[in-house]
């Protein structure tokens, strides 16, 4: 039977494995319970139209045509 040389390296081997065990748990708790999805907020902005022109919020009048191009019908 072969004696072990450093019995005392064995507790330091499973102190390091069982302390990045607790790290990577609380790693793992602390990202679910500060940056985890909760669902659905509970305000609603209400849908605003993306295109400035047709936003109630809009500063400038839309164009006739709004094509973006130049020529008869564009600006």
């Amino acid at each position: 039977m072969e004696q072990r040389a450093h019995p005392s390296s064995v507790l330091v081997t499973w102190a390091v494995i069982l302390g990045l065990l607790v790290l990577i748990l609380f790693k793992g708790a602390f990202a679910f319970l500060v940056i985890g999805d909760r669902g659905q907020p509970g305000w609603d902005y209400r849908p605003v139209p993306d295109t400035p022109g047709e936003s109630p919020y809009a500063i400038y009048e839309p164009l006739p045509h709004p094509q973006h191009v130049t020529g008869a019908k564009g600006h």
